[in-house]
């Protein structure tokens, strides 16, 4: 095991404990969320919540084509993402439509501003 060693002359005991409580508190949070993050890690499932961001629902279909990929691919990727309820899926008549979790708007909005107004990541 390594020893953590630090220079600090007086921990804020107050603080520490005060910040192991409030992890603590929102373990389960940081769980949801981060296996969330960790799916939208991916280029292609970012595109696809991108666009759900932007459309609000598409079906498997529409995002085959939109992306160049195979309905099968699509399916996968949107598999992952459902079974961490990341998005939601409606069916409207023969047609499943795919939307995003409530949470995951929230989550994603930010990310996706900035992609669309700083266009960032084009310039890297």
């Amino acid at each position: 095991m390594d020893i953590i060693s630090c220079i600090r002359q007086q921990a804020d005991v107050e603080q520490l404990n005060r910040c192991k409580s409030r992890v603590f508190e929102l373990h389960e949070s940081f769980d949801y969320l981060s296996k969330g993050l960790e799916l939208a890690g991916n280029k292609v499932r970012l595109k696809i919540l991108f666009l759900l961001y932007e459309e609000k629902q598409l079906c498997v279909c529409d995002l085959s084509d939109i992306l160049g990929m195979t309905i099968s691919a699509i399916s996968q990727h949107l598999r992952k993402l459902k079974n961490q309820k990341v998005i939601e899926a409606e069916r409207q008549a023969q047609t499943i439509f795919y939307s995003l979790a409530e949470e995951y708007k929230i989550l994603l909005k930010p990310i996706f501003t900035l992609i669309e107004e700083n266009k960032v990541f084009e310039t890297v």
